[in-house]
């Protein structure tokens, strides 16, 4: 099966290890060295309209990345909250926590 990088974006990303939804690819990741794709970028939703930041993106290695079907994709990937982004949104600029 051959899949555009425009194709990756309209695919739901599935966890496999507890059935998930992790949301849609937005972005992929390339070696350009060695002309391979080396992961998937689910980007975070946004907080309150966007005022209040994004959560985290989620980067699944293709190592992670099962099958990609038509409409899905299947990875295996364990979440891990990152405290990175948390610090860059709006309520925690002015309201520290």
């Amino acid at each position: 099966m051959r899949c555009s990088i425009a194709d990756m974006r309209n695919k739901e990303v599935i966890n496999l290890q507890d059935g998930t939804r992790l949301g849609f690819a937005g972005d992929v990741e390339i070696d350009t060295e060695n002309a391979r794709l080396t992961a998937i970028i689910i980007y975070g939703r946004a907080r309150f309209f966007g005022l209040l930041g994004r959560t985290d993106d989620i980067v699944i290695p293709w190592e992670n990345i099962d099958v990609i079907g038509d409409e899905t994709i299947l990875v295996k990937h364990t979440l891990y909250a990152s405290p990175q982004r948390r610090s860059q949104s709006l309520w925690n600029r002015f309201f520290g926590g």
